[in-house]
């Protein structure tokens, strides 16, 4: 097995993927190895078109990921921190623009650069007692890998504020209460709930969820009337593929729409 491989295991289950961090003796701390395992696991899943949604959690029972590799950062100059940040940054952007539905399903403690991992995630289920925040000013900066960015679009600017500059960490309770966190689930349920829901998922029409992703991660950043013209023209395109014919066929003929992706 790869170095890579080992630091993002990827467990394949029917149309679903399960995607761990996996450093559990650094509390999965995010170094570029391992930002970039994770950044070739979901390339691979991308063009896998067998798959139809992922989940996003940590090896072990500590945590999601406890954050960037201070080890790694600690010497760092610009030009090395920004390095860093740039292996986070494609792993960012690759959970946004992929096809696929991403479930972050928090085992522990999220924060600094987990938590940024997390939030580049469609949603997030979190285990009862976990987690999160951003603590990167006790620390001397700022969160780099997308937080002040993705905070914002979850909770608004004045929630944003607080987390950032005092750097405080709020568990998973707090979380749900703020927004940042769909469900809070007992841990031994966090996994089961998280694929239950990544089945429901798979089970529509693959083509649609990810024109309704799309949708839903390029309309908050458009005017209103460029977010709605966005919704129409992804609406109207459906209606050249196969699955729109096939769904709506199986409904008026009351049976199970068989999804082919294309």
């Amino acid at each position: 097995m790869s170095v890579a491989s080992e630091r993002a295991l990827v467990a394949r289950e029917g149309a679903i993927a399960l995607v761990s961090v996996n450093r559990p003796e650094a509390r999965n701390a995010l170094d570029g190895e391992t930002l970039d395992a994770l950044a070739e696991a979901f390339a691979v899943l991308e063009s896998d078109a067998t798959i139809r949604c992922a989940i996003l959690t940590g090896a072990g029972d500590k945590a999601f990921a406890a954050g960037a590799d201070i080890k790694a950062m600690a010497d760092a100059d610009p030009a090395g921190a920004d390095l860093l940040v740039g292996h986070a940054h494609r792993v960012g952007d690759l959970l946004e623009a992929s096809r696929l539905p991403v479930i972050a399903a928090v085992n522990g403690f999220a924060l600094g650069g987990g938590f940024e991992l997390a939030l580049a995630c469609d949603f997030i289920f979190a285990a009862r007692g976990a987690k999160v925040g951003l603590p990167e000013v006790g620390l001397g900066v700022i969160p780099g890998m997308g937080g002040t960015q993705r905070l914002v679009q979850r909770i608004g600017v004045a929630r944003a504020r607080q987390l950032i500059y005092t750097g405080g960490l709020i568990d998973a309770d707090a979380a749900e209460r703020m927004g940042l966190v769909n469900e809070v689930l007992e841990p031994a349920e966090l996994l089961l709930r998280a694929r239950a829901v990544a089945t429901e998922i798979a089970s529509r029409a693959p083509l649609a969820v990810a024109a309704a992703k799309r949708a839903l991660r390029r309309g908050p950043d458009l005017p209103l009337d460029a977010g709605i013209a966005l919704e129409r023209r992804l609406f109207t395109g459906l209606f050249t593929t196969h699955d729109q014919k096939e769904g709506m066929r199986a409904f008026l003929d009351k049976r199970v729409p068989v999804w082919t992706g294309r």
